[in-house]
């Protein structure tokens, strides 16, 4: 996995958004979606070749969700067992939540099925609203979207015309058909949009951020392949911050044994190489929250009390991983002998 040159987020506590909460206290759903609430689906709507936007509302007599660019949610899809992340991408004033959806066909199946069955009417559970990737910083933003990656990107470009922050947006996609939002982001903002397929311009990614000056700040959201080039291409004076919908290889090949104690329960455990302490602590009673368990979504984000992690996530920054409080037990794994967490 190769380092991410990534700010300080947010302290640990502000990164989760307001609880979604009904107009009494017996419902509540927090963060980490323990209590999840259906959402209906009020309008469904095309907006490039296989990608739809589903503006979701919430159950009569109950509030809106808080939330700010960034943030996603999980969606549970019905009659798969599947659970899958969306950022949000709506307007921030709205009474909805709007996600988009591209129909990926070599998927397990969750868009696919969504694309299918859903319209409007149609009932989807929601939870597991967490924010990652906000917006902070008053200097220049250079936002780097690539296909599906326009999605959180694109209310940040809200976010940032709204607080005067000057950005741009480079956005590639493989042609403009398949560019969610690219009409109505051209049409709103200009030339301070510049698009990149492979039938006219490809995106030259060191080219791109090796003239940055100091202060301007990167968000990028897209494959793999992209999110590494601008890794790798940042200058040292460039903040970078990335969203991953799918985590990097990781190398287990050197894994060995390790204890785990957990303090509040007081189970302890080993958890050998080749399984996770997610799984080795499930297999223990021990249950925490968890969907991607791929290191991406950081539903299952647990405190730290003892020991020093080995961080194979793809959410917590250089300054976080130095912290060693809190780690994603989907897939990292310890650099000390024993470790105690908070569970």
């Amino acid at each position: 996995m190769s380092p991410l040159a990534r700010p300080v987020r947010p302290a640990h506590p502000e990164r989760m958004l307001v609880p979604l909460t009904s107009s009494s206290s017996e419902t509540v759903l927090d963060g980490t979606g323990a209590l999840p609430l259906d959402f209906s689906v009020v309008r469904r709507r095309r907006v490039a070749d296989a990608v739809m936007t589903l503006d979701l509302a919430p159950p009569a007599g109950m509030p809106l969700p808080q939330w700010s660019a960034g943030a996603h949610i999980d969606v549970d899809i019905p009659r798969t067992g599947l659970t899958r992340q969306y950022s949000l991408c709506g307007p921030p004033d709205a009474d909805f939540l709007r996600i988009a959806v591209l129909r990926e066909p070599e998927s397990r199946g969750g868009s696919s099925w969504l694309h299918s069955n859903v319209a409007e009417g149609t009932t989807l559970r929601i939870s597991g609203l967490r924010n990652h990737f906000s917006l902070t910083g008053e200097g220049p933003v250079v936002f780097v979207a690539g296909g599906i990656g326009i999605t959180p990107i694109r209310a940040m470009i809200a976010e940032a015309d709204s607080r005067g922050v000057p950005w741009e947006l480079h956005y590639a996609g493989r042609c403009a058909e398949s560019m969610a939002f690219l009409p109505e982001l051209a049409e709103s903002y200009g030339d301070r949009v510049t698009t990149y397929s492979p039938a006219t311009r490809r995106l030259d990614v060191p080219g791109l951020l090796r003239g940055l000056t100091p202060g301007t700040s990167v968000y990028a959201c897209g494959p793999v392949r992209l999110l590494s080039a601008i890794d790798d291409a940042a200058p040292a004076h460039t903040a970078v911050r990335t969203e991953r919908f799918t985590a990097e290889d990781i190398d287990t090949s050197g894994d060995t044994a390790f204890e785990v104690t957990c303090a509040r329960s007081g189970v302890r455990c080993t958890v050998p190489a080749g399984q996770s302490i997610l799984a080795t602590l499930r297999d223990a009673g021990i249950q925490q929250v968890s969907q991607c368990e791929e290191g991406v979504c950081g539903s299952c984000e647990t405190t730290v009390l003892d020991g020093i992690p080995e961080h194979r996530d793809m959410l917590l920054t250089d300054e976080e991983r130095a912290e060693n409080t809190t780690m994603m037990i989907c897939v990292s794994r310890a650099k000390t002998a024993q470790l105690t967490l908070d569970l």
